[in-house]
């Protein structure tokens, strides 16, 4: 248990320190993600040449003040987006080292503003956050 704990805690620290790379994919995804292949190219591009001109890294260009929509509100709010989109990659890649005890054993759940004809007179083993989880 204390080394599935530490893989959690590992994880979740990680997720947080993102690369050049994951900045400016966060950058290309929150600028165009639907405008397809082509769209997310122009950003790159667009990047890229801003790069050359100022002679800084791909990643500090994104990382500019109000120079990309997706950022204006605050990069930290794009960029925990992403973090956490790596976090959730993460869970993935080390999904047979999850603790399902987490969840007590849950197989089924939904958010609190739902309520699906399965959870009838059922009770939820934990609820976390907005979701309530059960073992059916």
């Amino acid at each position: 248990m204390k080394i599935l704990f530490a893989l959690f805690i590992c994880i979740s620290l990680d997720a947080f320190a993102l690369t050049d790379s994951q900045i400016v994919a966060c950058t290309i995804l929150g600028e165009a993600r639907g405008e397809g292949e082509a769209g997310m190219y122009a950003v790159a591009a667009v990047i890229k040449q801003r790069a050359i001109e100022k002679k800084i890294s791909p990643a500090k260009v994104c990382l500019q003040k109000l120079q990309f929509s997706c950022n204006n509100k605050g990069v930290q709010s794009n960029l925990l987006k992403c973090s956490q989109a790596a976090y959730a990659m993460k869970l993935a890649e080390n999904i047979n080292s999850i603790d399902v005890s987490y969840v007590k054993g849950a197989n089924h759940y939904h958010t609190k503003s739902v309520k699906p004809y399965w959870s009838k007179n059922k009770k939820p083993t934990i609820v976390i956050g907005n979701h309530e989880f059960y073992k059916l």
